[in-house]
């Protein structure tokens, strides 16, 4: 019924393409001929000059005068779209796209920003204070202690070091990178210049410690111990100094209120031996200081600050709890007198007694450019003084609570920041010699500043301690870091103008 087969196409004949075959013509192009013709430039006047074209005054004159505004259809055309504006205005404001953004109307480079807000919940749940913080030597990391320095006897309180590392990627500044429970209060820390794992801390105790943050097991690596080469009264510094006879080592220099100023070696035991030793004594420094509450005789002047000069590394600074600032020299031979105990003899290095201040000397520092240093205390008073006169060259009354810090800056040789009860000043001498160029709100409670350090490395970074128990590492302007081409003779003049 049904079978394969293949039907023949059916082929219809294009009546149309015939017809229109017929009446075509061939033609080379579809268009006429273009006439063309060549010429050496576009304009009719041809000279060489140092533009394309020659134009002629007249030509400039027309121009100018086309070139009007039509207000008339610059109004119509603003009223057109009015509405189209304030509509897009509208939905931008009500938009959520910025939302966690802060609006700085300021220049970036010209302000002071808080970067970090560093803390340690346990230490801030005991109320403890930051009393001291330090940049290890890659400047990356900053280490802080926790202590109390306002009140109470507090001599076998727990307390921490805590360090983070502000180059990793993950940063909590809540959880510390690193914390070493110490028992006795941290008073002071020093990272080692040169090894960036090395610290070093001054104890409530008298005692020196040594950790390496990069053991995790043990990190004490020396320590003092009690004997009768230690300090007897709380370490307020720490310092390493370069070992004149082993260049891979540093020895570690502390003062202490006991009026001792001690240099520190290290042992294969792990034990910090007592290289050699000074002592201020109140019979050593000038008695037309009169010092005050400290009888003459035997009695030590309390040590609660040191810095060495740039331009004499024999040459250092102390400020002492009577209020004044003694130049020393590690190169005096004078002794001390007698003292019971100790392995190793004392040397009274006092040669000159400043001007004082109204109470106790909290800090000092030596200006890395010129012969000059600061101090500050309890008075709220910051001093500038010559190594080579006695009374200073100004006298600032910076705050009505106490100064606990002041501290040079290592780029700009006219720059320098305070510490105080109400926060962190920074002073630009260059600016005015009377105000700080910025005063920052270390905290919303006005709580004092203990400590503050700038990092030599990374020259904007400004680390502040508090009483709260956080640390503040403030970034700074380009205005504080960066130094005028005329500043050093700017310093220069402005100490011998003073000193005439």
């Amino acid at each position: 019924m049904f079978e394969d087969r293949t039907a023949p196409g059916a082929d219809v004949q294009s009546l149309w393409r015939s017809a229109r075959s017929a009446r075509c013509e061939a033609k080379a192009c579809q268009t006429g001929k273009i006439s063309t013709a060549e010429a050496a430039a576009q304009s009719h006047i041809a000279q060489d000059a140092a533009m394309q074209t020659e134009q002629s005054k007249d030509a400039v004159q027309d121009f100018r005068q086309e070139v009007q505004v039509d207000y008339t259809g610059l109004l119509s055309f603003l009223q057109r779209v009015e509405d189209a504006v304030i509509k897009e205005l509208n939905k931008n404001w009500k938009s959520h796209a910025f939302d966690g953004f802060e609006v700085n109307w300021t220049d970036q480079d010209e302000t002071v920003l808080c970067l970090h807000t560093l803390s340690y919940p346990e230490a801030q749940d005991q109320n403890l204070q930051v009393s001291s913080i330090s940049w290890n030597a890659t400047g990356s990391v900053i280490a802080c202690s926790y202590g109390r320095l306002d009140d109470g006897d507090w001599s076998t309180a727990k307390s921490y070091v805590c360090t983070w590392n502000l180059d990793r990627r993950a940063l909590n500044p809540q959880h510390p990178d690193l914390v070493l429970d110490v028992p006795s209060s941290v008073m002071c820390l020093a990272f080692h210049p040169s090894q960036p794992s090395l610290i070093a801390g001054g104890l409530f105790s008298g005692e020196l410690v040594v950790w390496d943050t990069s053991r995790t097991e043990d990190p004490v690596v020396w320590r003092t111990g009690m004997t009768d080469d230690t300090h007897t009264d709380p370490v307020y510094q720490v310092k390493w100094l370069p070992d004149t006879k082993h260049r891979n080592h540093a020895r570690l220099l502390s003062v202490a209120t006991d009026g001792k100023i001690l240099v520190w070696r290290e042992e294969q035991d792990g034990r910090l031996a007592l290289a050699e030793g000074f002592a201020i004594m109140a019979q050593q420094i000038p008695r037309s200081t009169r010092l005050k509450k400290v009888g003459w005789g035997e009695a030590a002047v309390g040590v609660t600050s040191l810095s060495f000069s740039h331009f004499d590394p024999g040459v250092f600074v102390v400020g002492v709890e009577g209020g004044y600032s003694l130049r020393c020299s590690a190169m005096a031979q004078a002794p001390a007198l007698p003292r019971p105990g100790g392995s190793v003899p004392l040397r009274a290095p006092a040669e000159l007694a400043f001007s004082p201040h109204a109470g106790p000397v909290y800090s000092v520092s030596c200006s890395p450019f010129h012969n000059l240093f600061l101090s500050c205390g309890t008075d709220g008073q910051v001093h500038l003084h010559s190594m080579l006169q006695t009374q200073p060259l100004f006298a600032l009354q910076l705050s009505k609570r106490y100064l606990f810090c002041v501290c040079w800056s290592p780029v700009r040789p006219l720059v320098f920041a305070a510490a105080s009860g109400e926060g962190v000043h920074l002073f630009d001498l260059a600016r005015s010699m009377q105000k700080p160029a910025v005063s920052l709100k270390q905290s919303t409670s006005d709580c004092p500043v203990y400590c503050l350090e700038f990092n030599t490395k990374h020259t904007r970074l400004l680390a502040a301690g508090d009483a709260a128990g956080t640390v503040k590492v403030w970034q700074l302007s380009s205005d504080f870091t960066e130094q005028g081409p005329r500043e050093m003779s700017h310093l220069e003049q402005l100490a011998s103008e003073i000193m005439d």
